[in-house]
């Protein structure tokens, strides 16, 4: 099968951790494991990523230094694609034993610049703060923030993607037995000019969103969208929370779940899922069960996967 799977951020930093390359690569070194084990099964893997933490940390170490001179979000996008990717690269090429080929690409993803995401910041950046912290710095940057959990962050545009252009060099590197880390933090974020050419925008793009355009355009049979919770959860958070083996996409968008977490996924999932694949929602670490239809929960129409 070719499989998209999605790895969200607390994959690679989770709230507790540090900042730092050490425990990102720690992190990533137990998720290349699970990525690994989907390809010694055979299936052909691309693979997503968040970038939330680190696109915010390069953003305040940019307006640290020379704030009238700090990049815009689509560079830093960009420059996290390339730190992440790297990272994934080479923890997934230890972990196949260097007899596969990975590589990372660079991926451009076009957006509206008519997108209300623009008028409406709401994708959470960067690291957590108290709100009077987070309240202080939003009033020295210009920032807008908003309450994520017991905390406050930055947040930013996040608008739709409507088109990959990089498709077509990732069929290529797919056609000689590649796997692919692509679209990483939702892909740089682009518009397209009158005359067809492509300009970055101050955005960050929804990586789940990204990951089921980038499955349903690429002709993928499987969407995993890969976190640290083993399933979708109904009455999530009450003592009466039970885990859901398998869920329609119209019942899946009935169901009211966090914006900032488990929604974004869920929504991927059945719009995928909605054109005939099937999409997986679970823990990282059991990537290819989840495949496999034995964890985590499965988003598939009712007359089957297309698999």
């Amino acid at each position: 099968m070719l499989v998209v799977a999605a790895i969200g951020g607390n994959a690679l930093l989770r709230r507790s951790d540090p900042l730092t390359a050490e425990r990102q690569r720690a992190n990533v070194r137990v998720a290349a494991q699970a990525l690994a084990a989907v390809v010694r099964a055979g299936h052909t893997l691309i693979v997503t990523h968040g970038n939330g933490p680190q696109v915010g940390l390069l953003a305040l170490q940019g307006a640290a230094y020379k704030p009238d001179e700090s990049y815009p979000l689509d560079v830093l996008g960009a420059e996290t694609e390339g730190m992440i990717g790297y990272l994934i690269e080479q923890e997934l090429e230890n972990a196949l034993g260097h007899d596969h080929a990975v590589a990372t690409l660079l991926t451009q993803v076009v957006v509206d610049p008519a997108d209300p995401a623009f008028r409406n910041p709401t994708k959470f950046v960067g690291p957590v703060y108290s709100r009077e912290e987070a309240e202080a710095r939003a009033k020295a940057a210009g920032w807008h923030i908003a309450q994520d959990g017991d905390h406050w962050r930055r947040v930013v545009p996040s608008p739709a993607p409507i088109e990959i252009p990089d498709l077509r060099v990732l069929r290529l590197l797919l056609d000689q037995g590649v796997t692919v880390i692509c679209a990483g933090g939702g892909g740089i974020p682009v518009m397209r000019r009158n005359d067809g050419s492509m300009l970055g925008v101050e955005a960050v793009i929804d990586k789940d969103a990204a990951s089921a355009l980038l499955a349903a355009d690429i002709g993928a049979d499987a969407l995993l969208l890969l976190t640290d919770v083993k399933a979708v959860y109904a009455n999530f958070g009450s003592d009466g929370a039970e885990a859901i083996e398998r869920l329609s996409p119209e019942d899946g968008k009935t169901m009211a779940l966090p914006a900032g977490s488990m929604g974004p996924k869920l929504k991927a999932a059945c719009d995928f899922a909605a054109l005939g694949g099937f999409a997986g929602i679970g823990q990282l670490g059991d990537a290819l069960d989840i495949l496999n239809g034995v964890a985590g929960t499965r988003v598939t129409r009712s007359d089957g996967d297309r698999a």
